[in-house]
């Protein structure tokens, strides 16, 4: 069994930010001490687009180095945005706090265990080859612009491990789409969703064990993945499946900023 299952509560976040910032990258990533400053042209998912810290204790110099952070989204036409997993600390929340930045958008990091049991009923599926084709079901299903299909083709030929892409087509219509990133011995989970008009028909728990299937074939031991905290129903599902929760997160920005 993968040793995250007998880690420190921090050394599992450490896995999983480390694990978050492969399987999903941005284009432009700078460093400020043990922040990572991550900006992506063409895409505005707020984690690929956020100062992340990774190291609770590292809270000198607090000030400049907000100011210098903010530089670089600026030159991007960006809005400045933290995000504020365990990692970030107890010093920079009150220094944020203080200057009364807002805080929006909590997630859930959500994992489980890869065994026999947990994908009974799994179905093989075969990932998709086709990253247009696979765009294209994305966009279908989420109803999302051609610039935002852009920007998803650019970050799935960004990432480094290896990622099946999956979609249910009956009758070549999307009804659910997956992205799975077999990483070592974890399998992160993206990008899934299910159409509005196939929703409550087990779409989304089909492609979800499909999906996991086929990295736990691969090697994979431990499941994970990241879901909004007013997302209700997917927290459900996938409580259902055996997830339960590791940690959350979420983001701040000035007061005041769109």
């Amino acid at each position: 069994m993968s040793d995250i299952l007998n880690t420190s509560p921090l050394g599992v976040v450490r896995r999983f930010e480390a694990a978050g910032f492969r399987a999903w990258p941005a284009t432009s990533v700078h460093y400020d001490g043990t922040w990572v400053i991550r900006i992506t042209e063409g895409h505005s998912a707020k984690r690929l687009n956020s100062v992340n810290p990774l190291d609770p204790g590292d809270s000198r110099d607090l000030p400049e180095r907000i100011a210098r952070a903010d530089a670089h989204f600026a030159q991007s036409g960006r809005q400045l945005v933290f995000r504020m997993s365990p990692l970030a600390g107890k010093a920079l929340a009150s220094h944020l706090d203080s200057d009364g930045w807002d805080s929006y958008s909590e997630s859930l990091v959500m994992m489980m265990p890869l065994t026999d049991a947990s994908m009974a009923g799994a179905i093989d599926h075969i990932p998709l080859k086709d990253v247009g084709r696979f765009v294209k079901s994305v966009a279908q299903v989420h109803d999302a612009s051609n610039g935002r299909r852009d920007g998803l083709a650019d970050i799935i030929a960004a990432i480094r491990p290896e990622a099946g892409l999956f979609a249910l087509e009956p009758e070549d219509v999307p009804v659910a789409t997956c992205i799975c990133v077999h990483d070592g011995d974890l399998a992160g989970l993206f990008e899934v969703a299910t159409s509005p008009v196939a929703r409550g028909k087990g779409n989304g728990r089909r492609i979800v064990l499909s999906a996991l299937k086929w990295a736990r074939m691969r090697g994979a031991k431990v499941a994970w993945l990241q879901v909004e905290a007013a997302n209700e129903v997917a927290i459900k599902l996938y409580k259902s499946l055996g997830f339960t929760e590791a940690y959350r997160y979420h983001y701040r920005k000035p007061a005041g900023r769109p």
